[in-house]
């Protein structure tokens, strides 16, 4: 009998950034999202290399970052586990079941950590305020077709350990049509404090253009009762070739009123370039927000607009 066979797969990138205010801005804090907290200087975002490894039915995923965007990330934890983006082991019990063990990424959202993996580098507000990863046990199914079903049981959200009872439920039912057109998830996490609901849809409308969605409402159990918050984001994304494409982002967050995050109602239009050089990937970028409060500073005071221009680079390996 043959012993089963083993693969490894090795792959990273670096990226890095350099952010500047425009018109009157001054200081770090005219940013209310997540990795880009900084202002008329070069900044590392990351330094991470994966490795993937399958035995036979077994893999499992080790996932590293140093750097200010693990650490934003991490943010609930000290030491070397902050330096720990996802560790996990899996086991295809068949074809159609798979259960998997360990930190990993959260299913909520169409945007993820790693800056390769996104057409924007600047973050929107719902991933901002939703959660970013997981630790406990899931269960993925294929139904049948382009169906499949996720569900786990997970301690509360961001933490990678947490010696305490309370559990949360996590759960995703996505699909597609016979040939990727359009893609739905439908996300959903429930605890004793938070519950989020979660809608992603893609579309590829030609083989230059293509679009995404990316929902929220996300409610909340305080003292003072119930609150909630909700976001929506709007993407549409145009290659004019495999070197250069554009993306727009409109984005909108509306705060909770009990217990509020604190940047009140906010909204954010970015254009974004992507630029391929082989491995290397440049975005330059311009973004817009604009706040029903004054949460942006500038040389005469705190004002409701902000704008700002980026240009970040992405080397993968």
């Amino acid at each position: 009998m043959e012993p089963p066979k083993s693969t490894t797969v090795i792959t990273g990138y670096i990226d890095g950034y350099f952010r500047a205010l425009t018109k009157d801005g001054v200081g770090n804090h005219n940013n209310y999202t997540s990795f880009t907290n900084s202002s008329n200087s070069f900044q590392l975002g990351m330094a991470s290399i994966k490795v993937d490894q399958t035995y036979g039915k077994f893999s499992s995923t080790l996932d590293l970052g140093i750097g200010k965007r693990v650490q934003e990330f991490s943010y609930n934890d000290k030491d070397i586990m902050t330096n720990i983006k996802q560790v996990s082991v899996s086991y295809a019990v068949n074809s159609k079941l798979k259960l998997t063990a360990g930190k990993f990424a959260t299913h909520i959202g169409y945007e993820l950590l790693d800056a390769p993996a996104n057409r924007n580098y600047s973050m929107s507000y719902g991933f901002s305020y939703g959660p970013f990863f997981h630790t406990g046990f899931k269960a993925d199914y294929a139904i049948g077709g382009k169906t499949t079903l996720m569900i786990g049981l997970v301690d509360p959200t961001d933490y990678s350990t947490f010696n305490s009872n309370p559990k949360y439920i996590i759960a995703q039912v996505a699909t597609a049509t016979k040939k990727d057109e359009l893609k739905a998830y439908v996300n959903f996490l429930h605890g004793d404090i938070t519950t989020q609901y979660n809608l992603v849809l893609t579309a590829s409308l030609s083989k230059k253009l293509s679009a995404a969605f990316d929902g929220s409402i996300n409610s909340q159990k305080t003292i003072n009762g119930n609150s909630s918050w909700n976001s929506e984001a709007f993407y549409l994304n145009y290659d004019f070739s495999n070197q250069f494409g554009i993306s727009l982002r409109e984005d909108f967050f509306n705060d909770r009123s009990i217990n509020p995050i604190g940047i009140g109602n906010v909204s954010a239009t970015t254009l974004s370039g992507k630029i391929k050089i082989n491995k290397l990937t440049l975005i330059p970028e311009l973004r817009l927000d604009n706040s029903t409060n004054t949460l942006f500073n500038s040389k005469t005071g705190n004002t409701q607009k902000s704008s700002n221009l980026l240009i970040a680079a992405i080397y993968t390996f």
